[in-house]
């Protein structure tokens, strides 16, 4: 965590200019703080607010699209350090990446029960480059990333919890025949309703939260389903699904909805949000069946309804664009500032994952699906593999439904926690269980102190270019391994 706070903080303050998509979301955060809803910028704004000067916007809305809570996230750091600090632009998100790391840590623990791989799983987290740069970069996908894998551990108490209460009723022997034949209902599932709020904040986040609420509740119900075959219930695949998975979408579903709508209440409590009177100016208003919902809702599903097409057809080109289909290979970073001094030397922030950690995570996933499949056919356990493989299809599988649009590298860390386990995962087999005889494991236990040793070495190299650190630019030539990367 020490290492975690401080690759993160250290001189987060540098550059001082609104870098990328800072553009939009610190400027965002501000109009929030100050109007309850996204301003709109005139010519100069940027100059203007990176002078100290920020009072420069219009109370005309401004069309956004992505939710409010990443945003006024950011807007707590604008009101503690003020606007005209980059130390303020960038330390809650600093803040959420911190976390990150920690919440990691929690999974490790829950899946492993080791100090050590726990220690492993922050650590790798800590010393990454695409979760440092997110973290010191004022854009809103770290903060998904945290909810994502909160609600994703919640989800796995919950499943600790629920089979435990559902070997005692099996060993109780309690409950009518039907009952037994289809198995209990359980409505107290306290975890799920934690997971639901989590899971409900990354929506409020950026709009892809939903699918890790989806994914997860899928799982829940295949997991109970198992769970009660293994308690020797008959219908075991039936009662899952007919009677404990309406209760698990009534437990995770409305609250999840309820925390993102109260996302906007900025943009519901004032008048000049954008499509704030979208009825009233016009816009058809709904009839028949629906007519009964108040007009404020219908304006707001209208904008839902507007950045959901937004996000369906954006197409537009850029440079850094990367299709999903390259992000385990770091096919395509993403620089999110440049600048030649002029002597010699240059800086730039490239949002790169260290080249080790990524590629012997995507084998190590390769090497979990396998292991999965074989622990199945063979009537085995496979929490840790099925919670991994889960996090990775919610956070990465989406994407494959839209490659036409134009997507970027850094929307991999929504998903990596999960895939930095699937390496804690293979390190697990390398180096043993507890208590193993050292020499049956001792070319494992080398093997993974040189590949830790190696990738804490190639985050020191990186370094330089996830803080904008001003160095030769010979140097920072080397760094460019494949004409993609540049």
């Amino acid at each position: 965590m020490a290492v975690a706070a401080a690759t993160r903080l250290w001189a987060l303050d540098r550059p001082h200019e609104l870098v990328f998509d800072e553009t939009y979301y610190v400027k965002d955060a501000y109009t929030l703080m100050n109007l309850g809803y996204e301003g709109s910028w005139g010519e100069g704004a940027n100059e203007s607010f990176e002078s100290g000067n920020p009072d420069v916007y219009s109370s005309n809305p401004s069309f956004i699209a992505h939710p409010p809570l990443g945003k006024w996230i950011i807007a707590a750091g604008l009101a503690a350090f003020g606007a005209e600090s980059s130390w303020g632009w960038r330390i809650g998100i600093a803040v959420t990446g911190i976390l990150l790391v920690a919440v990691t840590m929690f999974a490790a623990h829950l899946l492993f029960h080791r100090p050590l791989l726990t220690t492993i799983a922050g650590g790798l987290m800590a010393i990454d480059g695409n979760a440092i740069v997110l973290s010191r970069v004022a854009l809103l996908d770290s903060a998904l990333a945290l909810f994502a894998l909160l609600g994703a551990c919640f989800m796995l108490l919950d499943r600790m919890q629920a089979r435990g209460r559902l070997a005692a009723w099996a060993a109780s022997g309690d409950g009518t025949v039907a009952v037994r034949e289809w198995g209990p209902v359980f409505w107290a599932r306290p975890w799920l309703l934690a997971a639901a709020l989590t899971f409900g904040l990354a929506s409020a986040v950026k709009w892809n939260g939903l699918y890790f609420l989806a994914v997860f509740g899928i799982y829940s119900v295949v997991a109970d389903a198992l769970d009660r075959r293994r308690a020797g219930v008959d219908l075991w695949a039936s009662g899952a699904l007919l009677r404990q998975a309406p209760v698990n979408a009534v437990l995770l579903v409305p609250l999840a909805l309820l925390v993102n709508v109260v996302s906007w209440t900025g943009w519901f409590v004032t008048d000049g949000g954008y499509y704030r009177r979208w009825v009233e100016g016009g816009g058809e208003a709904w009839t028949g069946l629906l007519s009964w919902v108040p007009i404020d809702v219908q304006n707001w599903w209208h904008y839902q309804a507007s950045m959901y097409g937004y996000h369906v057809g954006e197409n537009t080109p850029h440079s850094y664009q990367a299709s999903p289909l390259g992000w385990l290979l770091l096919v395509r970073p993403t620089s999110m500032y440049y600048e030649d001094f002029g002597d010699g030397t240059a800086a730039e922030i490239l949002d790169l994952g260290n080249p080790l950690i990524w590629w012997a995570g995507t084998a190590a996933l390769i090497a979990v699906l396998v292991r999965f499949g074989w622990l199945l056919r063979h009537g085995r356990e496979a929490r840790a593999e099925a919670f991994i493989l889960t996090g990775m299809a919610a956070g990465y599988l989406p994407w494959m439904l839209y490659l036409h649009r134009t997507v970027f590298q850094f929307y991999t860390i929504a998903f990596e926690a999960f895939l930095v386990l699937a390496l804690v995962a293979a390190i697990a087999l390398l180096i043993g269980p507890p208590g193993a005889e050292r020499r049956a494991f001792a070319v494992g236990r080398g093997l993974v102190a040189v590949f830790l040793v190696a990738a804490a070495a190639l985050s020191v190299f990186f370094w330089p270019l996830w803080i904008g650190e001003p160095i030769p630019i010979g140097y920072l030539r080397a760094h460019y391994w494949f004409t993609s990367w540049i």
